[in-house]
């Protein structure tokens, strides 16, 4: 199959095909007679799998040891396989950790709104000038802003 087909069947860009070739992600592909790329099922299941890889936020290193694995049957090697899934899944949890906090930053923030413009400066606008400031705000009330910890003098 030609590159279209394959990226069309995988659901990934020709450039990125292009570049996992390049990277040695990808094996070349046969050429044909007129020089078009000939991928073979192989090339479809190998994208398939690296992309599978990419969608659980794998890195190109990552993706390349589990490659690597597939051809392995070294339990020491396959140690590295569990060890990066656990790695993978404690870089998941510390996002979901600092997700859940920003996301009651935020919440703390749009409750500063009263929806009353007509009357009332912006509470949310407040807010993000108070702690640009360097003072607390709803977002943040326990901690001074960056810019002002930054200009604080050091008293050590």
């Amino acid at each position: 199959m030609r590159i279209g087909e394959l990226s069309k069947s995988t659901g990934v860009d020709i450039e990125t095909i292009r570049f996992y070739e390049k990277s040695g992600l990808l094996p070349p592909p046969a050429r044909s007679d007129n020089g078009y790329r000939d991928y073979a099922h192989a090339h479809l299941e190998r994208l398939a799998f690296i992309r599978h890889c990419r969608a659980l936020d794998m890195s190109l290193a990552d993706v390349t040891l589990l490659l690597d694995s597939l051809e392995t049957q070294d339990p020491e090697e396959l140690v590295k396989v569990d060890v990066l899934v656990a790695s993978q899944l404690g870089k998941v949890r510390a996002r979901l950790q600092s997700m859940k906090a920003l996301e009651a930053q935020l919440v703390a923030l749009q409750k500063r709104c009263d929806a009353d413009h007509d009357h009332h400066a912006c509470g949310i606008l407040e807010e993000l000038v108070s702690a640009a400031h360097g003072e607390a705000c709803a977002c943040h009330p326990t901690e001074a802003a960056p810019a002002a910890r930054a200009s604080a003098p050091d008293v050590n």
